[in-house]
Parts: structure tokens; C-alpha cells; sequence
């Protein structure tokens, strides 16, 4: 027989549970640039060149992305499906923090 403990009588210590909402040091907008910067080095040809931008506002961030002219062509796809898909991965991750993203692909 097993024994079963009444729900009501067991005490949960929260201290130092991660989910809390602290976010500690990390830094806004943390989570859409890492996921656009992820998603353009696995695009180009030129890993390297790929560079991210942040401008932090109020609830929302701005990210620019660098990438070579070489890989200009591959970053925006055909008729721009590319470019518009990676948005919208970025928006869903900027979402996950609360947040508003904007990307520009700059030459």
C-alpha cells in the first residue's frame, strides 16, 4: 500500500527557482538576436561576416543583420520568402521575452 500525503500540507521553498522572472544579468533582446544570428551563419556561404546589430527601445528591439554581399542573394531568398520567414522566427522568439523585434538586412 502506498502512502499519500494531502496536498495541502506539503510547503514548497520557491527560493532560488530560476522562473521567477528574474532575468539576473542577461540582456534584453538576448533571445532574437542569438536566434537571428543562429539562423543567418546557417544560410550563407561566409559564417563569419554574419553581424548582428541591437538597438534596445521600450518593449521592443530593432536588429540589424550584416551579412557579405556574396550572401546578400541567399539571406533574402526568392521574392523575399527567406527574409520574411526569418522575421517571423524572430518575432516569435522576441515574444518569448516579452518583446517586439524589428529586422533589417543591411547591405
Amino acid at each position: 500500500m502506498t502512502d499519500v500525503t494531502d496536498v495541502d500540507d506539503v510547503e514548497v521553498d520557491h527560493e532560488g527557482d530560476e522562473d521567477e522572472g528574474d532575468d539576473g544579468n542577461r540582456l534584453v533582446g538576448s533571445i532574437p538576436r542569438d536566434v537571428l544570428e543562429y539562423l543567418a551563419k546557417q544560410i550563407v556561404d561566409d559564417p563569419g561576416s554574419v553581424v548582428v546589430e541591437v538597438d534596445e527601445g521600450q518593449g521592443s528591439v530593432s536588429l540589424r543583420l550584416n551579412v557579405s554581399p556574396d550572401d546578400m542573394g541567399r539571406v533574402i531568398g526568392r521574392r523575399g520568402r527567406t527574409a520574411q520567414a526569418i522575421r517571423t522566427v524572430v518575432r516569435a522568439a522576441a515574444a518569448r521575452e516579452g518583446l517586439e523585434a524589428h529586422v533589417d538586412i543591411v547591405d
